[in-house]
């Protein structure tokens, strides 16, 4: 009943017009960057960072959402009419969804994407009401060594699982540690890595480092590397389904979703993987086979687009509850939780309640924005497809500098942001993931002083990590994640 109670509050604070109308802003973002083939909604989040100095918490954590779920219903309607994921989660609907549009069934597939994402969408926000306050309850009991290896756990994951390689990786991560440790020593008051730069004695600004990694990065990859590409679009039909088809539609939103939400509350790589296994559960479980790969099957397109948003909404669990990021998106989440002085984790569902449950009300009212968002107005989405590539990227770039020039008006920012872009071009260049940069930085500093704490509590001995039954069970898993996967590929090489 109190979980109902603090709901309701919740949707007290998100049902004001304010709010209300940031979370429309955020869908409306969110569906647009879905949309333009190559905008992850990563990207447009860094490039908005710069708007915590002047906006509400509440209102912006409730904006940047928006942008993030919004992302992955728009993802659709590219994949489906120009065989052009929007976002990687949208890259199994294509295979289908392209079918069905090149058939003549264009409405059809956008009509099951949008309304299965609505669905999977619900469902998962109803895990993360009644779920992430019993995670939360939990994790407040752990002490220094806990949470220190719970973020060594969040550096091994994101580092592993968001690159093709575990070794460039980590290299991210490493470089990110050691962005994080620039400025003064939180403990000693020491000077560290600043090269004798006064502007850098209070370290290096998050909000600087997502948008020139993210946003600033991707647009002159895009200006430097990708070729002009000529995109032919599949011409829309009327937005509905048959009776036959909402039948073979609705028994894939409710696997989907069953699959998507336990790899959204784990580190498990974003939603890639589930989309997969939907696909290929609807693959085998479907009495149309003759389908898949012709004609274009709407199970297809249903199961893998509620997956994707299932595992979506549910990242928010580690997110809010453990500080964990599990994609590139809540990594930069992160940051903006930062800016405003609040770190996710245990303490988060305590010290800003109400923040937490708006968050958690506005995704239910967002769920449904975006569903009247994208069934009717999908023909309005379609042409933004029109727009110029070269505007497109000029326009990122233009924003970015404008919004960290206007954070502390420093040309020395402005000259950092274009390095870190550059930074940026290269890592995408040689596969080197950008997320755990962005992680390695946030939580850096933060592991560093729950290490101390630990080593103090334990009178200056390390073994403090292997006293405690929690530490313990986390040195495993840490230890898991890293072995495993090389363990499975040996054996799987290994002659029979």
């Amino acid at each position: 009943m109190d979980i109902l109670n603090q709901l309701l509050a919740g949707f007290a604070t998100a049902a004001t017009p304010i709010n209300l109308l940031w979370a429309f802003v955020g869908c409306i973002i969110g569906t647009a960057v879905g949309v333009l083939p190559g905008i992850g909604p990563a990207v447009a989040v860094a490039m908005l960072l710069p708007i915590t100095t002047k906006v509400d918490p509440t209102a912006s954590m409730i904006f940047f959402s928006g942008i993030y779920y919004g992302a992955m219903y728009g993802g659709s309607t590219t994949s489906i009419l120009l065989n052009t994921p929007g976002e990687s989660g949208s890259m199994v609907t294509a295979m289908e969804g392209n079918k069905m549009a090149k058939n003549g069934r264009a409405g059809a597939a956008l009509a099951t994407a949008a309304i299965g994402s609505f669905v999977a969408g619900t469902i998962a926000t109803v895990v993360v009401t009644f779920f992430a306050p019993m995670v939360a309850e939990y994790a407040v009991r752990l002490g220094p060594p806990e949470y220190f290896l719970l973020m060594v756990l969040a550096f091994t994951t994101v580092s592993a699982v968001l690159g093709k390689s575990t070794l460039r990786g980590l290299t991210a991560l490493f470089v990110g540690l050691a962005m994080g440790l620039i400025g003064i020593d939180q403990i000693s008051g020491q000077a560290r890595y600043t090269a004798g730069l006064p502007e850098l004695m209070d370290g290096i600004e998050v909000v600087l480092i997502a948008v020139g990694l993210f946003a600033v990065g991707e647009a002159l990859y895009n200006v430097l590397y990708e070729g002009r590409t000529v995109e032919t679009q599949n011409k829309m039909s009327k937005v509905h389904m048959t009776k036959l088809e909402w039948k073979r539609s609705w028994p894939a939103w409710l696997r989907a979703t069953g699959i998507g939400i336990p790899f959204g509350t784990i580190p498990a790589g974003g939603s890639e993987i589930p989309t997969f296994l939907s696909y290929a559960t609807e693959k085998k479980l479907s009495k149309h086979k003759e389908e898949f790969g012709t004609t274009g099957a709407i199970e297809g397109v249903a199961g893998p687009e509620a997956a994707n948003n299932a595992a979506i909404t549910a990242t928010l669990i580690p997110l809010l509850t453990l500080g964990i990021p599990t994609s590139n998106t809540t990594a930069i989440l992160l940051g903006a939780f930062q800016n405003y002085g609040i770190q996710p984790g245990p303490q988060l569902f305590d010290k800003n309640s109400s923040l937490v449950w708006a968050l958690i009300a506005s995704m239910y009212l967002g769920n449904v924005m975006l569903l009247i968002l994208n069934l009717p107005l999908v023909g309005l989405w379609v042409k933004l497809l029109k727009i110029p590539k070269s505007y497109l990227y000029a326009g990122i770039l233009i924003f970015s500098t404008l919004g960290v020039y206007g954070m502390r008006q420093s040309a020395f920012d402005l000259v950092l942001l274009y390095a870190i872009g550059l930074l940026g071009v290269v890592m995408r260049r040689y596969d080197f993931p950008t997320a755990p940069v962005v992680v390695g930085m946030i939580l850096g500093p933060l592991a560093e002083a729950q290490m101390r704490n630990a080593v103090s509590i334990g009178e200056g001995s390390w073994t403090v990590f292997v006293q405690r039954p929690g530490s313990l069970v986390l040195l495993v898993i840490i230890a898991s994640v890293l072995v495993l996967p090389r363990a499975v590929r040996l054996f799987r090489k290994a002659p029979a």
